[in-house]
C-alpha cells in the first residue's frame, strides 16, 4: 500500500503536481495520529516514571535487607508496594507511549533524576525501614502532586492516571507509617 502511494505521488510531482509528505512516510511510520505530549508533559510524566521506577527499586532493596521485630508483615508489606509501584511505572509509560512521547527507565537515567534519597546500605532495622519506605512514599507523590496541575492542563486523562496512583501511595504512606505510630493524645 505504501508502495502505491509512492508511485502515485511521483507521478503527481513528474507531471508538475507537489509531492505530498505521504511519500515520505510509510503506513508503519504514520500508524498513529492523536494527541501528541508536548515537551513539558512528556517531562513531567518522565519525572514521575522515574521516581515510581526507583521507589519499586528501592522497595525491592528493603524488602531484601529489612530485619527485627515485626519482620514477616514488613516484608509482605513491601511487596505489595513494589508489585503496586511496578505496574504504575509501566501505566505511565505506556500512557507516554500513548501520546508519542518516549518514556526512558535505564537505569543511569532513574539513578541521575530521581527525587527520592538514597537508600541505605545493609541491614536496616524494621522501624528504620518503615519510616524510610514513608520518606520514599512520601516524596513520590510530592513529585506527582508538583507537576498535577501542569498534566492535567495539558491532559486531564494523563492527570487521572496521576490521581490514582497518590491515592494508592498515600493509602500506602498512611498503613506503613501506622507501625511507629502511637495513638494521639497519649
Amino acid at each position: 500500500m505504501a508502495e502505491a502511494k509512492k508511485s502515485t505521488t511521483t507521478k503527481g510531482a513528474a507531471k508538475g503536481g507537489a509531492s505530498t509528505s505521504a511519500a515520505k512516510t510509510t503506513r508503519r511510520q504514520n500508524a498513529e495520529k492523536g494527541f501528541t505530549a508536548s515537551a513539558q508533559l512528556t517531562g513531567n510524566l518522565q519525572a514521575v516514571l522515574v521516581d515510581l521506577i526507583e521507589l519499586s527499586l528501592q522497595g525491592k532493596q528493603a524488602h531484601w535487607n529489612v530485619v527485627g521485630r515485626n519482620f514477616r508483615d514488613t516484608h509482605r508489606q513491601l511487596d505489595e508496594i513494589i508489585e503496586a509501584a511496578r505496574a504504575f511505572a509501566d501505566t505511565v509509560a505506556e500512557r507516554m507511549r500513548a501520546l508519542h512521547a518516549v518514556p526512558d527507565g535505564r537505569s543511569d537515567t532513574i539513578a541521575e533524576t530521581t527525587t527520592l534519597p538514597p537508600f541505605p546500605t545493609g541491614e536496616v532495622s524494621t522501624q528504620d525501614t518503615v519510616d524510610l519506605v514513608t520518606q520514599r512514599l512520601e516524596a513520590a507523590v510530592a513529585t506527582m502532586r508538583k507537576v498535577h496541575d501542569e498534566v492535567d492542563e495539558e491532559d486531564p486523562t494523563s492527570a487521572d492516571i496521576l490521581h490514582a496512583v497518590i491515592e494508592k501511595l498515600e493509602q500506602f504512606a498512611w498503613m506503613v507509617s501506622a507501625e511507629n505510630r502511637t495513638p494521639s493524645g497519649r
